[in-house]
């Protein structure tokens, strides 16, 4: 198991070289000038000339690319050339309201995911799997960012029962585990947990469905076994498959989040990306791209392990 992590672990390497190439570059090959969001359209091409040397922009892109590699390998993203303040300070914050959001997000998601798609798979009534079906399609075809305005509108606005925006109450520095914080959540964790319902639905129902038509369950029901200890065999086949599906769509509760905290003022990366891409804050782009890129390599790498203690086959492949 330890050699077989660490082989995952060594194929990243080139994996983390090339997305580190392509933030920088995407980033750079964007249309603008950074310095301009924070010089006025007047000033002097002195003071511009000297902020391009501050930040490094006066010089050629490979040798940007070599600077903010080797500073970046050192845990120094730079500073914000909005705020004044080290990217690694603002990013960190950032990061960790929006992981608090995608935690609550996947626990309601995944959980109910697993109830709605064995029911669907286990019921003899079509009614039950039509009805489940429905609230998959209905996941995955509804835009969450439509979905948050409306629940604005509706639990907001009109019933005015729960806050429409921010981490917490007014003047509120951190998230903390208390209701005044949780009623901040409730709206943003429903539309962030839309689409990976949806989705977890479908992969968990067409699983199981397709486990129960295997001989193996008959041979199980033939040694007399009761339902729910074919149930934990069923759980167990299909494991690795949903743990898979998991794994992306948790990834991309934290990656595709920008909408859905802006809609709620919501102080994540999605948040922070989405007013630097306005101010065209370039090391806040870089740091939060970079950060959540791996992220997503370190939350796959996760999953290939735990899948490896669930389904020893693919170890052995």
């Amino acid at each position: 198991m330890l050699l077989y992590a660490l082989r995952r672990l060594i194929y990243l390497v080139p994996v983390a070289f090339g997305v580190s190439l392509l933030v920088f570059a995407l980033v750079h090959l964007a249309p603008g000038d950074p310095i301009s969001a924070i010089v006025p359209p007047d000033a002097p091409k002195e003071v511009v000339d000297k902020l391009k040397e501050y930040y490094g922009f006066d010089k050629p892109l490979p040798v940007q690319y070599g600077r903010w590699l080797l500073v970046t390998l050192s845990g120094d993203f730079g500073t914000s050339i909005g705020t004044g303040r080290p990217v690694a300070q603002e990013v960190g914050s950032a990061f960790g309201n929006t992981i608090i959001l995608a935690i609550a997000a996947c626990l309601v998601a995944f959980s109910l995911a697993i109830v709605l798609g064995t029911a669907a798979a286990y019921a003899k009534s079509r009614v039950v799997d039509r009805l489940v079906t429905s609230i998959a399609l209905v996941g995955v075809s509804v835009p969450h960012f439509w979905l948050a305005i409306v629940l604005v509108i509706i639990f907001s606005v009109e019933l005015g029962w729960l806050p429409p925006m921010g981490l917490g109450p007014e003047n509120a520095t951190g998230w903390r585990l208390d209701w005044p914080h949780i009623r901040h959540m409730i709206l943003p964790t429903i539309a962030l947990s839309v689409i990976p319902l949806g989705v977890m639905t479908r992969t968990v129902r067409s699983t199981i469905k397709e486990i129960l038509s295997m001989e193996f369950v008959t041979a199980l029901q033939a040694k007399g076994m009761n339902d729910r200890q074919i149930l934990f065999h069923v759980l167990k086949n299909a494991a690795p498959v949903c743990l898979a599906v998991m794994g992306l769509q948790a990834g991309n509760l934290i990656g595709g989040s920008i909408l859905i905290e802006t809609v709620f003022a919501w102080p994540g990366t999605g948040f922070l990306l989405n007013s630097a891409i306005f101010r065209r804050d370039l090391p806040i782009l870089q740091g939060t791209t970079l950060v959540l890129a791996f992220f997503f390599m370190m939350l796959n790498l996760t999953v290939d392990v735990i899948q490896t203690f669930v389904d020893p086959r693919i170890k052995r492949g």
